[in-house]
């Protein structure tokens, strides 16, 4: 799968999976109902939806122009780690706004979440690029 199918399918897989483990956890901790944690988390997933395909694509085509391009362990980590430290620039605001709540706790929050994620988007594209084969920008230039 390559282009923009595989883009699209690759980030709303992503989201929907992390949507399952978010939405309780939310929930437990600030001991709010599912439903509240539920709309939390999908605005949340919006958010990173949106970021998650910009990201990506501007990822792969920064990948597409270095002289070596397989996905080993520095760049799989170079791209959670940009995906994720951009995410957080976005969310901490909100997180801050929605959970009436100052940036230092919204920033705190996102740590947490960030943990999570950080771990969660190095397996997830791992295991994607497994099942999907990996992107064309990732494949040696023959």
């Amino acid at each position: 799968m390559q282009g923009p199918a595989r883009k699209v399918f690759q980030a709303v897989t992503y989201e929907a999976i992390a949507l399952l483990f978010i939405a309780p956890a939310i929930a437990y901790v600030y001991n709010s109902d599912l439903q509240y944690s539920g709309v939390f988390s999908l605005l949340l997933s919006a958010f990173a939806l949106v970021w998650n395909m910009a990201y990506n694509a501007l990822f792969e085509y920064w990948e597409a122009r270095q002289p070596q391009r397989t996905r080993n362990f520095t760049r799989r980590a170079l791209h959670a780690t940009g995906f994720e430290g951009g995410l957080a620039l976005l969310l901490i605001p909100f997180i801050a706004w929605w959970l009436e709540i100052s940036l230092q706790q919204a920033l705190l929050t996102d740590l947490a979440l960030l943990g999570f994620f950080l771990v969660y988007s190095f397996v997830f594209q791992y295991c994607f690029d497994k099942v999907f084969d990996v992107p064309a920008s990732a494949k040696s230039a023959e």
